[in-house]
């Protein structure tokens, strides 16, 4: 069997360089721990970026796969699909939404919702209206569609020209969102909160201002639930939070527990906009990645998960603060739930690479954010072993 060095090696050779990797190799997951190839064990304070929010290879999860693919693995979309039909059940239930269109992965969830926004805007508006305002430091996926959306400068760097119709504003600016809104404006897309942007939490009040002022413009408004939602931030879903809720919301990392899933959920004024032909995906919904979707859903919703999660991230938070405390480095801390970012006023990867080295997964964003994903079944004794770990770390810069 092949070790690190070797795996490496052959992955040089033949898989695209389009991720900054580290040196490790993963072999099998269980809980808050991943080891690699070589036997080393890691608590795993990144969870596939916020897709392992049951933790790795939850056992209700595999159950689910395994009985599954027995089963029936694919057929497709022009007959119905028992799994497919449950989990849009159980989402629409346990949401504001009536209707679901799945896909594979979030980038997919969000272009269907653009998709719709202006397709329903130009059937009920006029065919002017077409315009989506998105968020400054918000990231909505890497398709040649959502780096438009995405409102960061470097994911576009090669790929011009960019797809025309979005604005940027700053997030939690309700002043700037209102001046930019034009006669070709059909929607607002945000993230609840901004994940890839830094953790950044909209100020009191905010969303309902957007809420409020898409109703006063005749504007849809769209919740990128994709990494916050699922658990993340303490509730099922972020925008319940707010007091507020979209007209479209997208979803994808944790809905199947770990599989490829992505959903984007609308209310059924929409329902004729996408009709037959209009949108579609081979592998969209098939039952294989709906049964773990019902798997990991059923989980959230009834072991408890949503609990620890709000438990533990109180508790993540007040060890977080004790690092602000403690280090003149250390700017911020914020966060919801299970999803928090401390920012620094040094460079954070070098951090990340060396708590990887002594056993802790974690994540840089921004440059200087490092930030917290841990599985929502966390439990207080490993978040002190992680945050032991990082403070190792710390001391020595």
């Amino acid at each position: 069997m092949n070790n690190s060095a070797q795996w490496i090696e052959r992955a040089d050779r033949h898989i695209a360089r389009t991720y900054g990797r580290y040196p490790l190799v993963a072999a099998r997951g269980k809980g808050c721990r991943l080891w690699d190839v070589d036997g080393k064990s890691y608590l795993d304070f990144l969870a596939g970026v916020a897709v392992n929010n049951l933790g790795h290879c939850h056992p209700k999860v595999v159950k689910a796969l395994q009985e599954q693919a027995a089963q029936l693995l694919h057929v497709s979309n022009y007959f119905h699909i028992p799994a497919q039909i449950e989990l849009a059940e159980i989402l629409c239930r346990h949401s504001f939404g009536d209707r679901v269109f799945f896909c594979n992965s979030g980038a997919e969830a969000n272009e269907a919702a653009m998709k719709l926004v202006r397709k329903y805007s130009r059937e009920a508006h006029g065919e002017n209206r077409f315009e989506v305002i998105t968020a400054l430091a918000s990231f909505h996926g890497r398709t040649i569609g959502t780096i438009a959306a995405t409102g960061q400068d470097k994911v576009r760097v090669g790929f011009e020209p960019v797809v025309p119709g979005f604005k940027y504003v700053p997030f939690g600016d309700i002043h700037a969102l209102r001046a930019a809104i034009s006669p070709n404006t059909c929607a607002v897309m945000l993230e609840p909160v901004q994940g890839e942007g830094g953790v950044n939490l909209p100020p009191a009040g905010y969303l309902q201002a957007v809420r409020e002022l898409c109703d006063e413009k005749g504007l849809l408004l769209v919740f990128d639930e994709v990494q916050v939602g699922c658990g993340r931030t303490g509730s099922l879903f972020a925008y319940e939070q707010e007091g507020v809720e979209p007209d479209i919301m997208t979803l994808a990392k944790a809905l199947a527990g770990g599989p490829p899933i992505g959903a984007m959920i609308y209310r059924e004024k929409f329902v004729d906009s996408l009709g037959p032909g209009t949108h579609g995906s081979t592998f969209g919904g098939n039952p294989l990645m709906t049964a773990a979707g019902i798997a990991a859903m059923t989980t959230l919703l009834e072991d408890g998960v949503l609990d620890n999660c709000r438990a533990m991230g109180a508790y993540l938070a007040e060890r977080l603060a004790e690092f602000k405390k403690r280090y003149a480095f250390v700017v911020e801390v914020r966060g919801r739930g299970l999803i928090y970012g401390m920012e620094l006023s040094i460079e954070g990867g070098d951090i990340v690479k060396q708590c990887l080295e002594r056993g802790l997964l974690l994540n840089c964003t921004m440059g200087k954010i490092l930030r917290f994903l841990p599985p929502l079944i966390v439990t207080r004794e490993e978040i002190d072993e992680a945050l032991d770990i990082l403070d190792g770390v710390l001391r020595e810069i």
